[in-house]
């Protein structure tokens, strides 16, 4: 070998070696929710994705340690819809959250990463973080109180006739926006018993919102001196748009609370932000109630951040009475029914970071929450859907789906919902830019499309752990970076189709501990897509996938669900599934058992895993969304102590 070659080859090994060593960039700390922190981490090289980041969390002021899930490598992964013109490549680092926290509790958190071929930068950080609290009223402002325009009895001092005479002081008719007596930062103000409706069409409407009924909020209070719209106590007090658009526009504003309200007859109950003009900061929408609305709580402001939208019943106009999606003749086999009216759209859509959607019921709706699907998402930590919080929540009578992540970025966690009845998907990713997103002991049931997860518009980053799916999970648009473990996906016998299908988009995925019950007489149960190292296939040929009969076939040629079993329904206490012949049937929580049955074949059959199941009864975790020996989950408004889904 003559100097030269050997020098070239030299020089082609260190440039490899260089490549495949770590350089560890900037470190981001997300917004904090009440129950999970959220970090990224960017980097350079590792073209080998060897690399690793091992997470250590304990509460300030404890000695010892607790370890975490280790943040995922994500970077490389294509996201791409043509028709939208949408291609973002997920840039190179690591993403993750440490869950299951506690609120208003300061954490100390330990990042190390590692890579075997060597780590330059800064490679360790310790962060303190502090959990957020749920919003209340300011102890040191002001009471004003609300009461209707005809309410004859005795009022308590300072009063007004309307919510906005009460926030700007406003007039009547062209007087209406002059605000010259302006609320107060910290200010509290206490809406009485009865109905307020605008006389849109009255110039002088003593709602003080002639012509549109909308009441525009703008004024920035903050996060310790919130200004506060609540009910007093003494009765219903109900806003009542009467057909309108919207009945409150905050878009302009900062840290406000609504709480225990009543919303109705309008098309938007709460616009909170319109992509790149302006949105609300710090919203607060809690044990409320809306109905007959097309829209609850709306913003796609990517500078709108740490919303927390808990506690509320939302009741669209959607048909009651039958489970009706997109049909006509694009989705022809969807059934004979024509598509529904979008009458009502989503009861909670937002984007930026640090939302909190929980405790909410929500029925008769196209979605019931959704991420917006902005599109390619902004570079500024502070301007993306990240470290979102969507968890139980309950969900009934949807015409698309229950859950839509689709624009979400880093660090969404959908947790502890619970589904029943959707035309066309379960939980979404349609797609989500890099990830991680999380879903984690979700339950689902009737979704006769067979689409439990619609992944789909080649999505990143999708942690699906603990879930309980009483139906197929077969969509085969392929993504990136899938990871499964302790599920339960139970077939309802569909004609035709198989249990599972696995399309991996790129070499990064893995799937253990899941339970199945194949569909009876369907020969492709189990479909797989699994590039090989450094190959991808985001649009695969038919000869690409491989389809298996039998669990042990599938995992003889695939080397994944090593732990995984097959299943049936007499591992639940009481379970019956959905008839798959009745595509438009309803179902009712109040009359489904998902326990799983002491001593069944997923009973401590799953795997430990860090910060999500450490809490389990037996020898191990069990598979799907609920643990044996548990407390009971509780879905929906923790004031409502009825069904609110009735027959």
């Amino acid at each position: 070998m003559g100097p030269k070659i050997f020098t070239l080859l030299c020089l082609a090994t260190f440039s490899a070696s260089a490549q495949n060593a770590i350089q560890a960039g900037k470190f981001t700390v997300e917004h904090p929710t009440l129950l999970n922190l959220g970090f990224e981490w960017a980097i350079s090289g590792d073209a080998n994705r060897n690399a690793g980041v091992s997470v250590q969390y304990r509460a300030v002021g404890e000695s010892s340690w607790k370890n975490a899930m280790p943040l995922l490598r994500i970077g490389g992964e294509n996201i791409y819809r043509r028709r939208e013109n949408l291609d973002y490549t997920v840039p190179e680092g690591f993403a993750g959250s440490i869950l299951n926290l506690q609120p208003g509790t300061e954490y100390e958190c330990q990042f190390k990463m590692t890579d075997p071929d060597g780590a330059t930068g800064e490679t360790q950080h310790t962060v303190k973080v502090k959990t957020r609290t749920e919003p209340q009223p300011s102890k040191d402002g002001r009471t004003l109180h609300v009461y209707a325009p005809d309410y004859q009895g005795p009022k308590l001092e300072p009063n007004f006739t309307s919510v906005l005479q009460a926030y700007y002081g406003s007039g009547l008719g062209d007087w209406s926006v002059v605000w010259e007596r302006r609320v107060r930062p910290g200010d509290t103000i206490l809406v009485h018993t009865g109905l307020y409706r605008p006389e849109r069409f009255n110039y002088v409407d003593p709602m003080m919102t002639p012509f549109d009924g909308t009441a525009s909020l703008a004024i920035k209070a903050t996060a310790d001196k919130p200004i506060t719209i609540k009910a007093a106590g003494d009765g219903e007090a109900i806003f009542d748009g009467g057909g309108n658009h919207a009945l409150f526009d905050v878009m302009g504003s900062a840290h406000h609370i609504f709480d225990g309200l009543v919303f109705r007859n309008t098309d938007i109950g709460i616009m909170a932000g319109q992509k790149e003009v302006i949105g609300a900061v710090g919203l607060t929408v809690k044990n409320c109630r809306f109905e007959n609305v097309g829209f609850g709580v709306w913003t796609e402001y990517a500078g709108s951040s740490d919303f927390y939208i808990a506690d509320n019943l939302f009741l669209g106009r959607d048909d009651r009475f039958r489970l009706v999606g997109w049909t006509g003749p694009l989705w022809a086999s969807a059934g004979p029914f024509g598509s529904h009216l979008l009458t009502s759209y989503y009861a909670v859509k937002v984007y930026g970071p640090g939302h909190v959607i929980a405790h909410n019921s929500i029925a008769y709706f196209h979605d019931a929450v959704g991420i917006s699907t902005y599109g390619t998402p902004e570079k500024d930590p502070e301007r993306r859907a990240s470290s979102i919080d969507i968890y139980n929540n309950d969900f009934h009578m949807l015409g698309d789906d229950f859950v839509e992540t689709d624009g979400g970025v880093h660090n969404v966690r959908v947790f502890n919902n619970r589904g029943v009845n959707a035309a066309h998907g379960g939980y979404s990713s349609q797609p989500v830019f890099g990830g991680p997103v999380y879903f984690i002991r979700n339950i689902l049931y009737h979704v006769p499309s067979g689409v439990a997860f619609k992944f789909s518009a080649k999505p990143a980053g999708l942690i699906v752990y603990h879930n309980t799916i009483i139906g197929e999970h077969v969509v085969k648009d392929p993504s990136s970076n899938m990871h499964y473990r302790n599920n339960l996906f139970l077939g309802r016998d569909t004609p035709g189709r198989g249990i599972m299908a696995w399309p991996n988009a790129t070499d990064a995925y893995s799937s253990d501990y899941n339970g199945f019950r194949p569909n009876k007489g369907a020969p492709a149960q189990y479909q797989w897509l699994g590039p090989q190292k450094g190959q991808r296939l985001y649009e695969p040929k038919a000869t690409d996938w491989k389809t298996f009969s039998t669990l042990a076939e599938m995992k003889a040629a695939t080397g994944q669900e090593a732990h995984g079993i097959e299943v049936d329904f007499d591992i639940f206490e009481k379970m019956t599934p959905p008839d798959p012949a009745k595509r438009h049937a309803v179902y009712h929580a109040m009359d489904l058992n998902f326990k799983l049955k002491p001593n069944s074949k997923a009973v401590d059959s799953g795997v430990v895993i860090p910060t999500v199941n450490e809490g389990f009864a037996g020898r191990a975790p069990d598979l799907g969304a609920l643990e044996t020996g548990r407390p009971e989950t509780k879905y929906g408004p923790r004031w409502l102590t009825w069904q609110p889904f009735y027959r």
